[in-house]
This record gives C-alpha cells, structure tokens and sequence, in this order.
C-alpha cells in the first residue's frame, strides 16, 4: 500500500516523463525522417513560383493523358508529358497574372465560336454558328455525363490557355521592332566586305602526345567556368543480364509439335483418342486456327498480294494450291505453318471519296461531338438515301457533315491508294465491291458513307491461314536462368563482381550518369525500379540487387554516387581536355616564332600565304580556313594595308593583312533591313521566350521524393 500510495502522489510527475519520452521519439523520427517535417514531401509533387501542384491533381492529369494517349506509351513518357504541360502552365500563369491579362466570358464565347465553326453540331439551318445549340449541348452534357462535361471543361480551358499565351507572345512580340539604326547596323553586317591574306599554323600540326594536360590544368579550368559545369545528381551501375532465351531442345520441340498439325494425329493402338486433323484437310480454317490449334497469332482473313507476305517465305507461300501447306518455317520470333486458303484478283489501288460520322466515344472523337453511335447511324443512312439519288451532294454534304480533316479540302476524297491502307471494313467495301458502289460503313471512327470511285491493276491475292508458336524458353531453360542468375547474386555479394562476371564469361555492361528521374538503362529498356534503388539513401557503393526485366534478370551493382554540384576531374576531361590541349597548342606557336610580316610566318611555320575574299561579319567565315569568329572580328579593326599580330582562332594561330575593304552600299531608307531584324526578334520569341521564363522560374521539383515516378 504504501508503494501505491508514493505512485498516486507522484503520478503526476510519471506522467510528464512519460509525455517527454514519447516527444522525444516522435521528434527523433522526425529528424530521422526530415522530410515528415513539412507534408509537401509526399503530397506536393512540385511547386513552381510559389504555386504548389498536390499529388492527387497531377496523378489525375496523368491517369487521363495515360488513357488518352494509349498503351503505346509508357507510364513516365505520360508523366513527363504532364509535368512539362503543368510547368508551362504554371510559368505562364505567372506572367498572365502579374500583367491582369485574362479570358472573360464573351471573349471565351468568341473563342469556342472560332474554334467550332466548322462542327456541323452547332450549326443552324443557315450553316452558321448557333450560341443556342452550344448552350444546350453542355448543359446536356452537365446533366447526363459527368465524365464528358469534365472534358469538355477541360477543353475550354485548354482553349482558353491557348488564347492567353497568344496575348502575351504577341505583348512581347509588339514591344520588339526593329529600328532604322538597327536595320542600318544589319545592313553593313552583311555589306561591309573584306579581303584578306592569311596565314594559319593549324593546331593538328603539334601532335597532342607532344602537349601535357594535367588533373589540376583540368580542376582550374572548371573552377574558372563553374556554370558549364553544374551536373545533377547521378549514379553509376554496371550489370550482368541474364536472359530467358529459348535453347534448341526448346526450339525443336516447337517445331515437333507444328508438324503434328502438318500431319495429323489419329487413334492408335493404344487405343489414344486426342485425334487432329491435318490443317491441308480442314474447312472450317477460323476456328481451327484459333481454337484447336491455339494459335499465338489469330487468324486473319484479309486477302494479301505477294509483298504482304514475309520476305524469305514470299514465293514458296504464294505460289502453293489452295489447302497446300508450307512449314514450319521461324520468322520474326515465331515457328510457323501456313496454309493458303484461298486465291482472288483484287484491285492494287482504289480510288474514294467518303463522308465520316463521328459518334460519342468513337475514335479521335472531339468533345464537340455530341451524337449517339444509334444517331450518327441514323444521319448516315438518310444521307445515303439522298446521295442514291442524287450524287452530286456528296461534295456538300462532305463541308456540312464529314469530320474527317484529312480530306474535307479535298471533297472527302482519298485519291489512288494501295490495298490494306484503310481500317480493314473500310478496306474491304472499296477493293471488294466494284467502281460505283454507294453506302455506309462503320468502323472505330465511325459511319462512313464512301462511293468508290475507281479501280484498277487486278492481280492475284491470298488468303493465308497460319499456326504460329512464339519461340520461347520451356520451363526447364527458365529455372536454369533463375538458378545462374540466384547464384551469381549470392556469389557476387560475397567476392568480385567483375572477377565472377568474368569467371563464368559473363558480359558486364557499365551505365554511368543515371539520373533521378531516367526511365530508360541502356540495353534493358525502361527500368524505373532499377534507376530507384540507385538514388535511395541506403543503397551504398558495391551494393548488389537482382531485378526482373522483360525476359530475364539483371543483377546490378551500384558502383559510384554522385552529388549534385560541380562536374568532376574525371566526368569533365573527355570536354575539357580538347579545349586546354588547344591553348597550350596556341601559347607553343606563339613562343616559338617572332615575325612580323605573313611571309616571315609562313616561311617559319613551313606553309603558305592564302587569301580571302568577301569576308563579312554576319557570317564570319574564311574560305579554306573554317568559321572563325575572333579573327573576322579582327581583320574589320584593321586599316586596309595593315598587318595583324597573332591571333588565336578556333582552328589555329593566324595573321592577317587586310587588302582590301569594301564598304556597303549606303541606302536611302533602311526600313527593309530593320523589318528583317524585327521578323528575328519576332521568332526568338516564338522559339526562346517561354524558354527563358522557365530557367527564370523559381522551380521545386519534387517528383523523386514523392514517388510519382
């Protein structure tokens, strides 16, 4: 009791050591982890003047440009993307703000009426723009798709932002004229001429073995230029791949079981009942193909002419009989049989016009596109009727209706193209029907309504049915590369890695400058897991970690961390090197000869006097000699007559005499010359303004420690 009581008078003072304790664990982890200090580091992807762009928000724009750009991409290609559309908005918007330049309602309005005039959605009767139909299209689209009003807010935006930073290229575009004196300037830029005799000790004329370039030579010079020499952070890898490729046991055994449907398998004595029949012997090829066989490339029923078929196979294929098979055969890393199965003449080139009806959802569909694929059939089938009888609307019809830009300016036409050019409905209407056909096709992009409106060259085509197995490891090669690759993990971690690789006549594959935001290991494809482990804290120099690629496995050594900073001596010598080889070259010609006079020189150096006409400065290049700036420069502040000193070049030690010097011709009014200048200032803005802003901008990029990518 009395131990009870001391703790019930104390209690208070437990209490507080208890709160110390867990304070000073929590403030521990903090410190641990400095990024939990502040939330930006795991929900603030970037912050670009003082704007911050939250996680959520920028996975959401990636997830939409992902579905929008499609599985041909990957995943940080998207990303990158919408970090360079979220920066540039980000930059501009600054600027748009700081100027008060905005997109109220009726320019917006003027802006959407622009940019859909042409939408035979909007249009009246008249085939003008209609506010109305506009109006009531969204608000239909608030009220019954979510998904298609947030695109369509999205487009106005897009539209919008488009429209500000036109405003503001051309504000910066208007305070960029260019003056009388400028265009005076111009003019002797290019008319002011000189002719000159040279002489030129070429810098290839001392071997570099003869020239010393030292570690500290090097050091210097980047100290001296730092901001050439600023680098990211980056890491170094070597690794050793280790590849599931199909051995011969494995191919042979792919090549035995086509032969089974070359020949067919039936019930033998052992009373064995999976019987298949020889492909040559099937009708039904479709489902024989797909089903029995199994086949890794579907069957496709298009018609090809001779150079539709793979090169080293073309004319043992094409010149079977129909239900003949040809095989196996391996192309493009697949075991094959074909079998052709059946033979026609096809025009090689048509020639169509078509009216394309988009409908919501369908491929390459605008925002703007407001009917149901049960409308847009419905508009395809009465214009039909009206062009069977009465064709020469189709051109009207193709301006008021067809959506397809490629070829409204041209009447919706598509002149003379070859077979299988178009989607495959599209493609079989116009090469399997005959010159005049009429009617609707859908495709993914649509209804169209096509006439055909000629053929020609018949020749003979093939249809080819084809059992394909991709050539690929068996189970047994696959656990034999997991097995190598397992023990040379293990084994490297325990000794040489460059000793092991070697032992067992591996090939080490170095990577050196890895980013921390690189996609891509060279040799191996996209590889975001392996450039992570690079850049996390606890990976060390000599740390060793396997990954599985596409095919196989990589087992990667980290080899060197490198710090954001100032370039190294080893990083910079491969670029430094020429420059200071070449000034020490330039100091050796100049300590070696005293002469005064281009004869003297040339006598001494072992070359000739050369000569050059036309020189000027707006291109300042001599003939025979290379572009060299400095020494162009020098020859317009020399008197005609006079004799330079030496002069180190780009491509030598030169000197010079000015022979002649031929002014421009005075002009009356320069006002040409200044509109040419005005015209450059005008494209560097276009090419260099955003540019600029963007190194001016005050940029955390956070996406590393985030993990968006």
């Amino acid at each position: 009791m009395a131990v009870l009581n001391k703790i019930r008078q104390r209690s208070l003072f437990l209490i507080l050591i208890i709160a110390l304790a867990l304070f000073s664990f929590v403030l521990a982890d903090l410190f641990k982890n400095s990024d939990a200090l502040t939330a930006k580091s795991q929900n603030i992807v970037a912050t670009i003047n003082g704007k911050d762009i939250t996680r959520e928000d920028f996975l959401q724009k990636v997830e939409a440009a992902q579905r929008q750009m499609g599985p041909n991409v990957t995943n940080t290609q998207v990303m990158n993307r919408v970090w360079d559309q979220e920066v540039r908005q980000a930059v501009m918007e600054t600027q748009f703000e700081e100027l008060g330049i905005t997109v109220e309602k009726d320019q917006m309005r003027d802006l959407l009426r622009t940019s859909l005039a042409t939408s035979p959605e909007f249009l009246n009767e008249a085939g003008l723009f209609d506010e109305n139909k506009l109006n009531e299209y969204i608000a239909n689209l608030k009220e019954t798709s979510p998904a298609g009003y947030e695109s369509w807010v999205n487009y106005e935006k897009q539209v919008a932002a488009n429209a500000l930073q036109q405003n503001y290229f051309n504000l910066v575009k208007a305070g960029l004229t260019g003056t009388l004196a400028e265009g005076e300037l111009e003019h002797k830029l290019e008319g002011n001429k000189v002719d000159i005799k040279f002489v030129q000790v070429s810098y290839s004329s001392i071997p570099d073995s003869t020239v010393t370039v030292s570690k500290s030579d090097i050091s210097k010079y980047i100290n001296d230029n730092k901001k050439k020499y600023e680098v990211e952070a980056s890491r170094d890898i070597r690794f050793v791949e280790f590849k599931e490729v199909a051995s011969v046991e494995d191919e042979n055994a792919i090549k035995a079981e086509l032969e089974t449907y070359v020949n067919g398998r039936f019930v033998d004595e052992t009373g064995r009942k999976d019987t298949i029949v020889a492909f040559s012997k099937v009708k039904n090829n479709e489902d024989y193909i797909n089903l029995i066989a199994a086949s890794d490339i579907k069957f496709n029923k298009r018609f090809v002419f001779k150079s539709g078929l793979p090169a080293a196979v073309a004319d043992s294929i094409y010149n079977l009989n129909e239900g003949e098979i040809y095989g196996p055969y391996k192309e493009n890393g697949y075991f094959k049989i074909s079998k052709l199965i059946a033979v026609k003449q096809i025009p090689d080139s048509a020639k169509v016009r078509h009216i394309l009806i988009p409908f919501r959802g369908a491929q390459s569909a605008g925002p703007e596109v407001v009917q149901t694929e049960v409308e847009a059939k419905n508009t395809a089938d009465s214009l039909l009727t009206i062009l069977k009888s009465n064709r020469s609307r189709f051109t009207e019809f193709v301006t008021d209706y067809s959506s397809d830009q490629g070829s409204i300016a041209n009447e919706g036409r598509y002149d003379w193209h070859s077979y299988n050019t178009m989607v495959p409905e599209f493609n079989d209407f116009e090469f399997e029907g005959k010159t005049g056909d009429l009617g609707v096709v859908k495709t993914v992009f649509g209804f169209h309504i096509i006439e055909v409106e000629g053929q020609k060259n018949k020749k003979k085509a093939v249809q080819v049915g084809t059992i394909a197995r991709k050539i690929e490891p068996s189970e047994a090669t696959s656990d034999k590369v997991f097995r190598d690759a397992s023990n040379f993990e293990i084994d490297a971690g325990k000794g040489d890695f460059e000793a092991l690789a070697k032992e067992n006549k591996y090939t080490i594959r170095p990577v050196n400058g890895i980013k921390v935001l690189d996609e891509s290991i060279p040799g191996v494809g996209n590889q975001r897991p392996i450039v992570r482990w690079t850049f996390e804290e606890e990976a060390k120099g000599g740390d060793i970690k396997r990954f599985n690629i596409p095919g196989g496995y990589v087992i990667a050594q980290l080899v060197a961390k490198h710090k954001e900073g100032i370039m190294s001596v080893e990083d910079a010598t491969a670029s430094v090197l020429p420059i200071i080889r070449k000034e020490k070259k330039a100091k050796i010609i100049r300590d070696r000869v005293s002469v005064s006079t281009l004869e003297d020189l040339a006598a001494a150096e072992n070359t000739t006097v050369r000569t050059a006409t036309n020189v000027n400065m707006k291109n300042p290049t001599i003939s025979g000699a290379g572009r060299e700036p400095l020494v162009v420069g020098s020859a317009f502040g020399l008197n005609e007559g006079e004799t330079s000193k030496l002069i180190d070049g780009a491509n030598g030690v030169y000197m010079i005499q000015v022979t002649k010097v031929t002014p421009a011709v005075e002009l009356d009014n320069y006002q040409a010359a200044a509109n040419r200048v005005e015209q450059q200032k005008s494209s560097t803005v276009n090419s260099k303004l955003y540019n600029a802003l963007k190194e001016a901008a005050d940029i955390e990029d956070n996406r590393a420690k985030t993990q968006v990518q």
